[in-house]
């Protein structure tokens, strides 16, 4: 198969089941690939184990290669000899913490569009290579993520991994291991194939790979990251919010030479929460920050204001700032008609408010999560927003058409962008709900025209949310993860109870 034939994941959800890529068995490698190895000199001793590992290859020798990537080491990585693989030193100089710039610095050296990443600490198995490049044979837009277990290798070397003869784990077999961090989500999502925000947490970033046009596309690594944590993590998010195809590959298996550190994992964690979460628009990062502004909004509303008067597009505009839902940018898109100057004036020193002459909230906000259209004019209520959003769900969009057949909008950025990359429309991708137009209205109940016990508060939302948990099951494996999870969700409960009725 050629490079220039793939084609996106033109998939529902992230249901990499329906990827079309070869069988494991049927598996043919024709596309050269790169090998990018991050590097400090505090992993000197593992290196030639590393390198070791991936002389093991089943992958053909001819169709790969190895960047190192020294990052400031002092004295600097010296040549490597000894070994018969295609491989050389890339190196940059020491600024802080430097892996993501190390990773970015190895794509841009790298000769091939398949781009693999290893940390310089990491024994691939011997079909490491093939089990990641299998899927970049077939799809253009997914980041494949590997199995890491952490093991001790201490008083293994390099000479023992090399004669291993394939077989790594049976040489490991028997030493305590920590199992993969993210063993967890695996199992609560389906292996990735659930309806699930949080998805992209299964990022193993010593373990991973894509393509050089959709590492591209989504801005490769970022280079703010100066010290260790989240790094990986914010890496895949973007892939996941820009419509990426996330495949979990069981057999990438490669082992950490360490035990997990759940100490340096907690300090990291801290010390970078604050910047994590105002990279990645998700609650398990903002849960406890709202209310603030962050560098990439949650939501994104773009006011369609074209002929509509200024006083009714700013009162439009303070309507929408009201919402119950604050992390939220506003995108007026007003022309260029005398309109912008006064819209200026008004929203100028607001930073939630963005003016502008046209083109597209992806190309704007491309990693924001959930992205809203709607006409300047239109009669709404404060709170929409929210209500969209709770109306949502686990949907893909949410649409309402008003009576001037004008449409109003909230829909996920995944679906958005996977559509504009794969063709098609978003209901081709995930499911499409059209919503009655009392949704315009604050404090109407779902059903019937009687005001809600509270305004801009829906009834019943915990009832709501297990009846879509359960219109969710499909199959004996849907049942057996909604069993788990409610099994899950009794035991907390059961657990506050009794912290709430302790003397």
């Amino acid at each position: 198969m050629k490079s220039d034939s793939l084609r996106p994941a033109a998939l529902r959800w992230n249901d990499w089941t329906q990827a079309t890529v070869p069988a494991p068995a049927d598996f043919a490698p024709t596309l050269p690939v790169s090998v990018i190895v991050p590097f400090h000199q505090s992993h000197a001793h593992a290196l030639p184990k590393t390198l070791a590992a991936l002389e093991g290859q089943s992958y053909p020798r001819r169709l790969f290669e190895v960047v190192v990537v020294d990052d400031g080491s002092d004295p600097p990585l010296a040549p490597l000899r000894g070994t018969p693989l295609e491989a050389r030193i890339v190196r940059q100089e020491r600024r802080g913490f430097g892996l993501a710039r190390a990773r970015n610095a190895g794509v841009r050296n790298a000769a091939h569009d398949i781009l693999l990443f290893l940390d310089s600490d990491v024994l691939a198995s011997p079909g490491w290579i093939a089990a990641h490049a299998r899927w970049h044979h077939g799809v253009a837009d997914a980041l494949t993520v590997g199995v890491t277990l952490y093991v001790d290798t201490q008083d293994v070397g390099a000479g023992a991994v090399r004669g291993a003869a394939g077989s790594l784990a049976g040489l490991l077999a028997g030493r305590r291991a920590d199992p993969p961090r993210s063993e967890g989500l695996l199992r609560r999502t389906n292996e990735l194939r659930a309806k699930d925000d949080a998805i992209f947490m299964a990022m193993a970033g010593n373990n991973f790979g894509m393509r050089r046009a959709f590492h591209d596309e989504i801005g490769g690594s970022d280079e703010s990251f100066a010290r260790w944590g989240y790094e990986d993590t914010e890496l895949a998010y973007r892939a996941h919010v820009r419509g990426g195809l996330i495949a979990p590959v069981r057999d990438a298996v490669a082992w950490h030479q360490g035990r997990f550190d759940e100490e340096r994992s907690r300090r990291g964690s801290r010390a970078q929460r604050g910047k994590a979460s105002h990279l990645m628009a998700h609650r398990l990062f903002r849960g406890s920050r709202s209310g603030l502004v962050f560098d990439v909004p949650e939501f994104v509303v773009t006011l369609e204001a074209d002929g509509v008067p200024v006083e009714r597009v700013i009162e439009d505009v303070s309507r929408l700032l009201a919402d119950r839902v604050r992390d939220m940018v506003v995108r007026i898109v007003a022309g260029d008609g005398a309109a912008a100057p006064m819209l200026q004036e008004a929203f100028g020193a607001d930073s939630r408010v963005r003016l502008r002459a046209g083109g597209s909230a992806l190309d704007d906000f491309p990693a924001s999560p959930f992205h809203a259209a709607l006409p300047a004019g239109t009669t709404f209520e404060r709170g929409l927003v929210h209500r969209l959003r709770k109306r949502l769900a686990a949907a893909a969009a949410v649409r309402v058409f008003l009576s001037d057949g004008a449409c109003v909008e909230l829909a996920r950025a995944w679906a958005l962008h996977r559509a504009r990359r794969a063709g098609g429309q978003v209901e081709d991708y995930g499911d499409v709900r059209v919503l009655p137009v009392r949704i315009m209205r604050a404090g109407v109940a779902r059903t019937g025209g009687a005001a809600a016990p509270r305004a801009g508060r829906e009834p019943w939302p915990k009832r709501r949310r297990l009846a879509d948990s359960v219109r969710r099951v499909r199959s004996l494996e849907d049942a057996w993860t909604w069993i788990k999870w409610a099994a899950y969700r009794c035991r907390r409960l059961v657990a506050r109870s009794s912290r709430i009725r302790r003397p």
